[in-house]
């Protein structure tokens, strides 16, 4: 099967090539390309056109998604410019993260619907769990986004909308796929309007894979369901929920070569491929949200949000320990968090081309964790309790006015009130210029803030062993700084073609990372960020049954330690590069090439006072594909064929402790070459 689907997506790539200069255009070229008259809700909580919005943009629908060969989320955000997705490898369960211009994924916001599904724990989101199967649309928001969405939204907000029932018509999809490393998928999702202006909208989907090595195995099965009540601009109400259940192994880095089975008690610990046979992690997401929004007069607009989430935790650690030959000594963690949020706004236009925003956003979050330490027998000993719960207010407001068609100003500002740290005021402002029609200048400068995790916060007192531990720190500052950026935009040809050019600079005071102090591991704020760089993102077509998009990065992203010196910031290159083809055949096939190249990033410095890593992580280039074949009216045979080269490459390091007690630096290599194959029934 595998050779098979090589040889005909290489046919069909040969194909494309060679049928570029064809007259005939179908149905597909007539759809909308990204340009900038496309409407925006996430950048300022209000419609408004893209060329309207000082924020660069990024739209991505639910064609761009069935088109994609990207095998997640992250995946698939990954192939934009300015942002970057890292995954800890190959296995199922690895967290995927989404990094926008250097900064780290604890500085990107995600949301579904608008509510973050962020992990307050760790502060960043795992994309890897988020079905792409319910998505209708996706809209990224680059720049500081602390003035309406508070927290963690220092690099931008990515928001995820799902799909919504449609006004005279029932969706009916199903879908089943199988492919390498016994990667398995089937999901459903049925849409209507059933009682006049009440509709809804239901998905469900499994998966799973044996991963690329052993202990690599990871299962999810989500759901999710939303409930729509359409009467037009003068009320909207939705209420949306999902589930989401997980359970992976953690295999952690690949063994350095010449590593064989070792056992303990006939139980096997670490091999050739894993350095873990042992530890696994399980995972249950919660999400409600209500929205209601309202325009009950001209000139006012009124919007309220209530959510709720309940996220859950379980990770199994087992280890060797070596003094005392026979012991697998370890531990068995909970988190649990449960995040209550509710935000009012409202949208006044007081006189013509002038809009207000004003609002107000509670969060309350309840922390808990318990650690039971496991006696070399995997029979639990002693246990840690940690409960703590904290809350924010902020109180923002937005200013927009367009005097003519040539410009347009913004000016924003929020406070924070947060229980732990105090409050904080984070202005923003905007200015978008238009010389002409096709033209738009946009400059865009905000304050931004991340507050300090639970984890950093409240983890209870560990005792490891031999004077070790670890501690949380509730002194903590949070993350601050500025993130600035200009932008020019471009359409040509009846907006066939969309040519952007940014340039960006930031920087974070007081970063927060866990460092010896002592004998135990406990967060401070020991470090500085900051990073500038350019994006170059080319979109042309639908031109003879063809898309084209290429996009350039450069980022110059730096880190200072406490004590130390300024060096490039480990992990993350300086180029990025992404070219995406799309052609669509008469005979209804359409096929999707994506070629990536990723530069070389430090992985390890062996000093504070080090200004040349000790270790580099190599660029390398990746190639996915992806066919997709009509067949009648309501079926698609399609054929994914990740990563098409095979090519080798290490995501990040970590140490391998074996039996001996020798250490040696490991990493967690990228997913080799994978196919997949699915058929959809859409009625």
């Amino acid at each position: 099967m595998k050779n098979f689907c090589l040889i005909m997506m290489m046919l069909a790539s040969f194909l494309l090539f060679q049928t570029m200069a064809s007259a005939d255009e179908n149905a597909k070229q007539q759809e909308a390309v990204a340009t900038m008259d496309e409407v925006v809700v996430t950048a300022t909580k209000t419609k408004e056109l893209r060329k309207d919005v000082p924020n660069s943009i990024i739209l991505i629908d639910d064609l761009d998604i069935k088109e994609s060969p990207a095998t997640s989320v992250g995946d698939l955000l990954g192939c934009e410019s300015g942002l970057d997705w890292r995954t800890r490898g190959n296995y199922g369960g690895a967290a995927e993260g989404i990094h926008i211009r250097g900064m780290g994924s604890d500085g990107t916001q995600i949301l579904v619907n608008g509510i973050t599904v962020n992990s307050p724990s760790l502060g960043s989101a795992d994309t890897g769990k988020i079905p792409t199967n319910n998505i209708e649309r996706i809209e990224i928001v680059k720049g500081s986004g602390s003035v309406l969405y508070g927290s963690g939204a220092m690099g931008g907000i990515v928001n995820i909308i799902t799909k919504s029932p449609k006004r005279d018509q029932t969706d009916l999809k199903l879908s089943a796929g199988y492919g390498s490393e016994n990667t398995y998928q089937t999901s459903a999702e049925h849409g209507m309007f059933f009682l006049g202006d009440l509709g809804y909208y239901i998905t469900a989907s499994t998966s799973g894979t044996d991963g690329f090595r052993d202990n690599a195995d990871h299962e999810q099965n989500d759901m999710s369901l939303k409930f729509e009540l359409d009467k037009g601009e003068k009320l909207n109400i939705s209420l949306y929920a999902d589930y989401i259940d997980r359970q992976s192994g953690s295999p952690g880095p690949e063994t350095p070569p010449g590593t064989t089975l070792f056992s303990v008690r006939g139980i096997p610990v670490y091999n050739s491929e894993s350095a873990s046979l042992l530890n696994e992690q399980n995972e249950t997401d919660k999400h409600l949200v209500l929205k209601i929004k309202s325009k009950p007069l001209a000139w006012l607009g009124l919007n309220f949000q209530t959510d709720y989430t309940d996220m859950k935790s379980d990770f199994y650690l087992r280890y060797y320990d070596g003094w005392t030959p026979g012991n697998l000594p370890g531990s068995s963690s909970e988190t649990i968090n449960q995040i209550f949020g509710v935000e009012g706004n409202a949208e006044i236009t007081p006189f013509k081309n002038a809009t207000l925003l004003a609002g107000i956003q509670y969060k309350k979050y309840d922390w808990k964790n318990t650690s039971l330490t496991l006696d070399g027998f995997g029979n639990g000993t002693s246990q840690l309790k940690g409960e703590n719960d904290l809350y924010t207010t902020g109180i923002f407001g937005e200013a927009q006015y367009r005097p003519n068609k040539y410009i347009k100003g913004i000016i924003g500002l929020r406070h924070e009130d947060h229980s732990i740290f105090g409050s904080k005021v984070l202005p923003r402002y905007g200015l978008i210029i238009n010389p002409v029609e096709t033209t738009t200048l946009k400059i865009n400068i905000g304050k931004h803030f991340k507050a300090p995790t639970p984890n950093d916060l409240f983890w209870p007192k560990e005792d490891w062993g031999w004077g070790w531990g670890a501690e949380g720190n509730a002194n903590l500052k949070p993350e601050t700084g500025m993130h600035s950026d200009i932008s020019i935009e471009q359409t040509l040809l009846d907006k066939k073609i969309f040519l952007s050019l940014t340039y960006f600079k930031w920087d974070i005071e007081d970063k927060i990372e866990w460092a010896l102090d002592g004998t135990i591991y406990r967060p401070d704020n020991l470090s500085e960020y900051e990073a500038d760089g350019w994006e170059l993102g080319t979109k042309i077509g639908p031109f003879n049954n063809m898309t084209l998009a290429l996009d350039y990065t450069y980022t110059d992203a730096k880190e200072k330690k406490a004590g130390g010196v300024e060096r490039k910031a480990r992990y993350t290159s300086n180029i990025f590069f992404k070219a995406a083809l799309t052609y669509w055949f008469d005979f209804g096939m359409d096929l999707t090439t994506i070629v990536r190249y990723t530069g070389k990033r430090p992985a390890v410095y062996a000093l504070a006072t080090d200004k040349t890593p000790e270790t580099v992580l190599s660029g390398y280039w990746m190639v996915d594909l992806k066919a997709n074949q009509k067949i009648g009216e309501n079926w698609t045979l399609s054929c994914q064929l990740n990563n098409l080269f095979n090519k080798g490459y290490d995501t990040y390091s970590e140490n391998f402790r074996d039996q001996f007690g020798a250490s040696t630096l490991s990493y967690y290599s990228g997913a080799g070459r994978s196919v997949f194959l699915s058929l959809d029934y859409q009625f």
